[in-house]
């Protein structure tokens, strides 16, 4: 595990008056480090709760989680996509907390609370679809995919990335989406034609975006916002969404079961669902859609009303069950097939 990054000595400093010495508390934290960070940094500054994160990807999260539960080192887990938090929710790994905030959230973002018995709830949004690099593509004399069948054809031979679904949750996304939208064994061939493309599956869901960004790969299936943020950093990274329709995840906000310090993770979930400590995600250039309904949408997120997006099951691909025996399939038809 990555070792827990502890708040620096600078940002004690800078604590308001009054807002020393309130305890701790630990944050499993499933989206980028640098909002992590951002999180962190001001959750304290504003409570003077010491805070440490962990970051790691939620499929990572989720098993670690379970790892635990007899001993739990984590209070809360923030962000990544829901999916892992509903089997964690299901296999009564979180607690229920209903925060006074709950009214101030999206209809989805509620939604996600009521089905997991409020053990979580939707902290942002983000819709699914490709990255590629321009550059990289005219290089190979190779039009950018507009649409899932575009990605197993012959041309794009050693051009794709995918993460591991069985780290990411961003690639356990993808493959649900392919289920939904194809059937299951219609979705399973397309999946295994796709593994000849794929030229590596790496463990975290953004490590293909960036792999893009780096010119280290043509394409990868990756969050649409995930792939604004290499953009705004000044890369050669262009997005699309897949012509035939797409997933989406509602990220989430679980309070982990045995929290040491449950009465500060109360606080910072009720403080994660505000307006201001949404925005923490914008400033630190990620571009989803935030719960908060008065959380402004930065200009260059991802637009939903402008993407086909599938009426996702988050209930039946964000149980236990579903998600094992889909991952089991993978790795047995899919994985450990030769390219």
């Amino acid at each position: 595990m990555r070792a827990l990054v502890v708040m620096s000595l600078a940002a004690l400093l800078m604590l308001p008056v009054g807002a020393a010495a309130q305890g701790s508390l630990n944050v499993y934290c499933s989206v980028q480090a640098e909002w992590c960070q951002g999180i962190a940094t001001e959750f304290q500054r504003q409570t003077g709760i010491k805070v440490a994160i962990s970051q790691k990807g939620s499929g990572e999260t989720l098993a670690q989680v379970t790892a635990e539960a007899a001993n739990p080192r984590g209070d809360v887990w923030f962000g990544g996509t829901g999916d892992p938090h509903l089997q964690a929710a299901e296999q009564n790994l979180t607690l229920p907390y209903k925060s006074p905030n709950l009214d101030k959230l999206h209809d989805w973002a509620r939604r996600q609370a009521e089905q997991s018995g409020y053990k979580t709830v939707g902290i942002y949004a983000g819709a699914l679809g490709f990255g590629y690099n321009p550059e990289l593509l005219q290089k190979r004399k190779l039009a950018p995919p507009a649409c899932w069948k575009d990605l197993p054809k012959a041309e794009y031979k050693d051009e794709i990335q995918i993460a591991n679904p069985n780290s990411s949750g961003t690639a356990y996304v993808a493959i649900a989406t392919i289920v939904q939208l194809f059937g299951e064994d219609e979705a399973f061939r397309y999946l295994k034609q796709l593994h000849k493309n794929v030229n590596q599956y790496p463990r975290s869901g953004t490590g293909p975006i960036k792999a893009v960004a780096r010119g280290e790969t043509s394409i990868s299936i990756s969050f649409l916002h995930d792939g604004v943020t290499e953009a705004v950093a000044g890369f050669p990274v262009k997005t699309q969404a897949p012509c035939e329709g797409t997933g989406y995840e509602i990220g989430s906000l679980s309070i982990i079961k045995g929290a040491r310090s449950l009465d500060n993770a109360k606080k910072f979930v009720d403080w994660a669902l505000t307006a201001p400590a949404q925005k923490i995600g914008a400033d630190n250039k990620q571009f989803q859609v935030p719960s908060n309904l008065e959380a402004k949408l930065p200009p260059q997120a991802p637009k939903f009303a402008e993407i086909k997006l599938i009426n996702y099951d988050f209930a039946k691909y964000g149980s236990k069950a579903e998600r094992k025996r889909l991952l089991e399939r993978w790795e047995k038809e899919v994985n450990s097939q030769p390219k």
